[in-house]
């Protein structure tokens, strides 16, 4: 999920993260979950921390990137 957060960030934004690690995730259940992801990524040769947010409903096949913050 921290990569397919890093991926749709990129998408939204032209941008160019390159996805690192996951530094801190937790979860939360709603109609479906959602993952709050501390997410190191690699911003112009520059590692940074990203916040993602991600709601997921397998049951549905969805996925999808919330917030996403530096």
């Amino acid at each position: 999920l921290a990569r397919f957060a890093v991926d749709e960030h990129n998408k939204k934004e032209n941008s160019l993260l390159q996805f690192g690690k996951v530094v801190k995730a937790k979860q939360q259940v709603v109609a479906g979950t959602v993952y709050y992801i501390t997410v190191e990524a690699t911003d112009g040769g520059v590692k940074k921390l990203y916040e993602a947010k991600v709601w997921v409903k397998p049951w549905m096949d969805f996925k999808e990137l919330q917030e996403f913050n530096h």
